[in-house]
């Protein structure tokens, strides 16, 4: 599903410009939105799933609906049509999101979570890398017929739906007893305060990484040919597949803090090497960079959450966790996008790296290692 979404996601912000006409704003909106839907999803999927004691019928619905929208990208006409398919490919996303998360920590020993988020996030970066990677050999192929290359991400989306069919099983967790009704207050009131101060973290974390099209958007301001964008993304998960799993088995092991700090170093790196590109190799540099700081963060934040949240609530907990993370997400890419407009991409990114120098201070502030707890 990621080389799928991948594919496509690597040509839609320069589809949506210069094929729809579409403003950097409305961009910025457009994928704003989308990540805050699925954030909102996520929620509502989580505690139904606390609450069925059931995870796996939610993760297949949701790559269902994510792989009925494949083909409406190609077939758009109108910003309108992108914006309806990428609202539905995020809800599908949201659905199954949280239940898919709680059913790794559901199989996974805690001494081995940090090695299970990493495996996962690198194995989805594989995806992402593959989904690039075609669209560059059909741009080449088909001449830069953007509609033409996003045909291609049908296949492989409905493959990943039949798979995850046919040969994922779902644990008995007789042991565990969700929730004694869904979507209530009650229930989000039963998180600990530990689990809180994850959610905080995360949201100041996402505050400072607006959403990756703008990186594909600063490769073509800075001259690279429409037909080699996707390396951009391309090269952001190569690092991002490359470090992500040891990165996770190093959060089982050393501290959690020490780690943040790095992939908040390494964002605001990335920041200033994109915000001072004057050329397509500079961008490359950054997009690397931005790489290792999602290995460095991604998995490790889902581990945090997993060892804070009640087993009876993890759904739920993992779910409120990417409400607000996604929502904060909707406002950096806003305000990324409003920034471009008003006062160019080198504005953008400067503006990035303050956000992740304030998140680094934050971080100092309120953080204080602990060592991860044992579900009982």
């Amino acid at each position: 599903m990621d080389a799928s979404s991948e594919l496509i996601h690597s040509l839609l912000p320069v589809f949506m410009v210069t094929g729809l006409g579409a403003s950097v704003v409305t961009v910025g909106v457009i994928e704003g939105v989308a990540e805050a839907t699925a954030a909102v999803m996520k929620v509502f999927s989580g505690t139904l799933s606390d609450y069925l004691g059931k995870r796996k019928f939610l993760t297949v619905l949701g790559y269902a609906l994510a792989a009925f929208t494949k083909p409406v990208f190609p077939l758009a006409t109108s910003i309108g049509w992108v914006f309806t398919a990428r609202f539905v490919d995020r809800v599908g996303k949201g659905i199954r999101g949280a239940p898919r998360d709680a059913l790794v920590a559901d199989m996974t020993p805690p001494q081995l979570r940090g090695a299970a988020y990493g495996l996962r996030q690198a194995l989805d970066s594989v995806g992402a890398l593959v989904g690039p990677l075609l669209a560059v050999a059909l741009m080449s192929w088909l001449a830069n017929d953007i509609r033409a290359v996003m045909w291609a991400a049908v296949v492989p989306a409905f493959t990943a739906v039949a798979l995850l069919m046919i040969y994922v099983r779902e644990p008995e967790r007789a042991h565990v007893h969700g929730p004694t009704a869904p979507f209530t207050v009650a229930n989000v009131r039963r998180l600990p305060w530990r689990y809180w101060l994850v959610v905080l973290l995360g949201a100041v974390v996402t505050l400072a990484r607006f959403s990756e099209a703008f990186l594909v958007l600063r490769a073509q301001d800075a001259g690279l040919e429409l037909r080699y964008v996707p390396l951009v993304m391309i090269v952001m998960n190569v690092f991002y597949a490359g470090a992500a799993y040891p990165a996770g088995a190093a959060a089982d092991r050393v501290s959690q803090r020490t780690l943040l700090f790095l992939g908040l170093a390494l964002l605001i790196a990335a920041d200033f090497m994109l915000a001072s590109a004057v050329s397509p190799l500079f961008v490359l540099g950054g997009a690397a960079l931005w790489g290792l700081h999602m290995a460095f963060t991604q998995g490790l934040l889902s581990k945090l959450v997993a060892d804070t949240a009640p087993p009876e609530l993890r759904g739920t907990g993992f779910g409120v966790f990417n409400l607000v993370s996604g929502s904060t997400l909707l406002l950096a890419s806003v305000i990324a996008g409003a920034l471009w407009s008003a006062l160019g991409p080198s504005a953008t990114f400067l503006a990035g790296a303050v956000f992740a120098v304030m998140a680094a201070i934050g971080l100092l502030a309120t953080v204080r290692q602990r060592k991860p707890e044992a579900v009982k």
